[in-house]
């Protein structure tokens, strides 16, 4: 068995780190790809490697002699790599290819080394590596029959999408026979590229193959194996967090992402918070339908929206303005006027304070391990403290402690009192088992001026890619300025008919609200039965947990190995060990107890 490496591109699309190299010179997290293939074939008692090099191969030639490849490796020139395809690289090493069984590679690929195990250990002679359809693919996809033969090749101009699941794409890895290159692969390779030309591509050829339905090529389907093909810097972005140095490396790479989770299909997302149960499949289709609308025309400016939001939330519309996600709002308020000095509830979601200054703030810390508090605790600590403006997140985050209607009524009595600023983050409230929680009211707004009601509509509506928050006062000139402050068009269209919709799907929304809370109590139960746990009431939609034994970060870190994302706080809890898991739905939230379960080993000192 001889391995052939593809590497005569250019790699133009990678811009500047190309510039003076070829591609598979470039690094992943400080490893080039051409060494990382180089050391995982050295280990398969290969009877050599053959190189096709074209752009820089003599750099590349010199780079492969210093890094101690015991393999004998070849060499072989393409020097019009600028006027043709890869097909003509491949029929540069025919000779080779007829010689012995091969495997056939592309240098832009970053894959697991079970990857090559798996064609190595499969006994049937010529295969064509393939992966399950998913959305950062690009290019012709193929159809399987249940014996792996391929029966149709889509070009990715013609998928049609909604047959995705149907979907494979070749992770263009090959094994092919030395009878099936010398009697069928070869000769096609030359009449295909005799007819159509040096700039045609050599998988062009196996197609063609397939689609005679000789049955020589079959596919040898990927089981989880991790793989990505590096064509720009975002491919390349993405392959370093995919293929990190360390578990501490990958997940400090994941989490610096804040999101775009879509990215890795695998991933399990237990670190930001979404409603699982909304909106329904009747209001997502209902979007569907409008898909091209929404695309390809303007969205409404803020006057439209705020009546929308208006109509929504039963306020004024001069006493609401929305957000691109609360948190453009967050920026906008905190950025508005000086808000004196300010105290805040620590730990809480810190994007109020990171738009402060601490040398204004006063803290309010609870004193046990639970962190929670009540409205009293609040208002017996700072009642010897001057402050100009009290800022709460309700239920608090990431403790999920929450004050009842009753105590915040208490709380807003105390801030007239004080004539300070209150600030009540609720963007969690509709979670919480208590009824008509919400202070967005016409009545209780404008029963103190100086209350600024925040919510994240993204996060209990499920709904965080459209963007959306919404801020209420009775502060008509302050929500005048924010209105000016954001950007005539700040939401997008598909934000607007959210809002346009809403009122057909409220009764949905409002039962999915009654699913999470029982999904909550289930998963806090079973958080319950892990030994090196402590989970703590919550009233929100994720429940904090005290690490009792072992790390939290060893913990987020050997979850992610297993594509749970969960977040560490130890970073909020001044060193002590805590963790936040998001509430998803019951399947999911029974991988997550798996998960625990299964990394229960590295923790044996629970009690």
């Amino acid at each position: 068995m001889q391995a052939i490496i593809l590497a005569a591109g250019m790699g133009k699309r990678l811009q500047e780190l190309t510039k003076n190299n070829t591609k598979c010179m470039v690094k992943v997290n400080g490893e080039t790809l051409a060494e990382r293939l180089l050391r995982m074939l050295d280990r398969k008692n290969l009877s050599r490697i053959v190189i096709v090099v074209g752009y820089e191969g003599a750099k590349l030639i010199d780079y492969i002699a210093t890094i101690g490849i015991n393999t004998p490796i070849e060499y072989i020139d393409n020097p019009i790599y600028d006027k043709t395809n890869n097909i003509y690289s491949l029929a540069l090493a025919k000779d080779y290819l007829v010689s012995e069984d091969t495997l056939l590679f592309e240098s832009d690929l970053i894959f697991e080394e079970s990857c090559i195990d798996a064609l190595l250990e499969d006994p049937r002679e010529t295969l064509a590596l393939v992966d399950k359809y998913k959305s950062w693919m690009d290019g012709t996809c193929m159809v399987l029959d249940e014996d792996d033969c391929i029966v149709d090749f889509v070009p990715g101009k013609y998928l049609d999408y909604s047959l995705r699941d149907t979907y494979y794409k070749t992770v263009n890895i090959y094994k092919f026979s030395k009878h099936f290159s010398k009697n069928t692969y070869v000769p096609f390779l030359e009449a295909y590229k005799k007819a159509m030309g040096v700039n045609e591509y050599y998988e062009s050829v196996i197609k063609l193959i397939a689609m005679l339905d000789t049955k020589e090529i079959r596919a040898k389907r990927l089981n989880g194996q991790i793989w990505y093909e590096i064509d720009d810097v975002q491919d390349l972005d993405i392959a370093e967090s995919l293929f990190p140095t360390d578990d501490s490396n990958r997940y400090d790479l994941i989490m610096k992402r804040y999101g775009g989770f879509w990215r890795y299909p695998a991933l399990l997302d237990f670190c930001y918070l979404v409603n699982p149960y909304y909106p329904s499949e009747q209001m997502k289709n209902e979007m569907k339908a409008s898909f091209d609308t929404l695309l390809t025309e303007y969205p409404s400016g803020m006057g439209v929206n705020s009546l929308l939001a208006s109509r929504n939330f039963g306020v004024r519309q001069e006493h609401i303005v929305v957000g691109n996600g609360a948190a453009e709002l967050i920026k906008g308020l905190m950025e508005a006027k000086d808000w004196g000095v300010l105290g805040l509830v620590r730990p809480t979601f810190e994007e109020y304070p990171h738009r402060y200054t601490d040398d204004k703030c006063i803290e309010f810390i609870s004193g046990n391990r639970d962190y929670s508090y009540t409205a009293d605790d609040i208002i017996n600590h700072y009642h010897d403290k001057n402050i100009n403006t009290f800022l709460l997140i309700n239920p608090d985050n990431p403790s999920g402690n929450y004050i009842n209607r009753a105590g915040l009524d208490k709380l807003i009595s105390w801030a007239k009192t004080k004539d300070i600023n209150l600030i009540i983050d609720e963007s969690f409230v509709d979670f919480a088992d208590e009824d008509n929680a919400s202070l967005i009211c016409e009545e209780v707004i404008t029963s103190y001026e100086k209350l600024y009601v925040m919510k994240s509509i993204s996060k209990s509506y499920g709904v965080p890619g459209i963007r959306l928050g919404i801020l209420v006062s009775g502060d008509a000139d302050m929500i005048s300025l924010l209105k000016k402050d954001v950007a005539i068009w700040n939401i997008n269209s598909f934000g607007e008919f959210f809002m346009q919709i809403y009122e057909k799907y409220e009764k949905v929304y409002k039962a999915s609200l009654i699913e999470i809370r029982g999904a909550r109590e289930r998963l806090f139960n079973n958080l319950s039965k892990v030994e090196y746990l402590r989970p703590i009431p919550s009233q929100a939609n994720y429940i904090m947990c005290e690490v009792i034994s072992g790390c939290a970060r060893d913990i987020c870190e050997k979850a992610l190995k297993k594509n749970i994302l969960i977040k560490d706080l130890s970073s909020k809890m001044n060193g002590e060990q805590y963790i936040r898991i998001a509430v998803r739905n019951d399947e999911d939230n029974k991988e997550l107890i798996n998960t625990l379960t299964q990394i229960r080993r590295y923790f044996p000192n629970s009690v």
